[in-house]
């Protein structure tokens, strides 16, 4: 690849959008068939927030286009692209992998996975944590104060993507570092002295996310961002050690990891029950 020229470059990656955009249209097309299904799935953060409110659980419908655009061409296009994600990716390393070394080639299939992975596991973080219970505390704010919640379908449906895409980018966040070691614009050693600046604006998002303002929860949105980040900094580090062919001592790492692990848990749960907190169901998860 380093040997095409510019205009080659420029087919080469025409072809690689073409084909991404066309798996993504198969994607839409299955996903077209099941609108309702995936409007109950994406509707049921809000059912279960105004149950819990006890308000009534239906959608406000303003503009009479919003189902239709919303159930027939929105949401099948949100599904669509985390269905076709492993598609879209691959297209993305088969466009840069010509101008790698072939033995970094190798990476393409781990590439793919945990970067489909990734982004499929943060959408679900979003849907079952960050913004189910997020919506309740933020519907539950005004209740008392001659505030009677109603959602609009529309804005719901755009909060919802916001947060989905948003948290998905954010568990790319290993990828992200390893493709920036992969092509030599960063290295392990660079992010680890730089990591304090990072975890910095990792707990300043947490904390905009972040709908209350206790350390515990804040915590619950801050440490998966952190580990994310220190996953990646691994990765490239791992990278690195295949370039200069060195191995990794995996089994003094797993022994280590496991005791570390089982230490970070029992002080939570030490803490949890030192400042008397206690777990429940619902927002905010962590509650005296």
């Amino acid at each position: 690849m380093a040997r095409m020229s510019f205009l080659e470059h420029l087919e080469e990656l025409r072809s690689r959008l073409l084909k991404a955009l066309g798996g993504m249209g198969v994607a839409f097309a299955i996903c077209l068939c099941l609108g309702p299904q995936l409007w109950d799935i994406i509707r049921k953060p809000a059912k279960t927030a105004l149950e819990n409110l006890h308000q009534p659980p239906d959608l406000v419908l303003i503009n009479p286009m919003d189902s239709f655009q919303i159930i027939w061409m929105k949401i099948p296009l949100l599904c669509a692209i985390f269905v076709s994600s492993p598609w879209v990716l691959y297209q993305v390393w088969a466009f840069i992998a010509p101008g790698l070394y072939k033995r970094e080639k190798r990476w393409a299939a781990p590439f793919v996975i945990s970067s489909s992975l990734l982004f499929i596991l943060g959408g679900l973080f979003a849907y079952f944590v960050a913004f189910r219970y997020g919506l309740e505390f933020l519907l539950g704010l005004g209740i008392g104060s001659g505030i009677r919640p109603g959602v609009d379908m529309s804005l719901y449906y755009d909060l919802f993507v916001d947060v989905m895409l948003g948290v998905g980018v954010i568990f790319e966040i290993p990828v992200m570092l390893f493709l920036l070691t992969l092509i030599r614009v960063a290295s392990p050693a660079f992010l680890v002295r730089h990591s304090r600046y990072a975890i910095l604006a990792i707990v300043i998002l947490a904390a905009v996310i972040t709908p209350t303002g206790d350390v515990f929860n804040l915590t619950l949105f801050a440490t998966p961002m952190i580990v994310l980040f220190y996953i990646g900094i691994f990765a490239s580090y791992l990278l690195v050690l295949n370039r200069e062919k060195r191995k990794f001592p995996w089994r003094t790492f797993l022994m280590w990891g496991i005791v570390g692990l089982l230490g970070l848990a029992a002080l939570s749960v030490a803490a949890l029950l030192y400042y008397g907190y206690h777990f429940v169901p619902h927002w905010p998860i962590f509650v005296k």
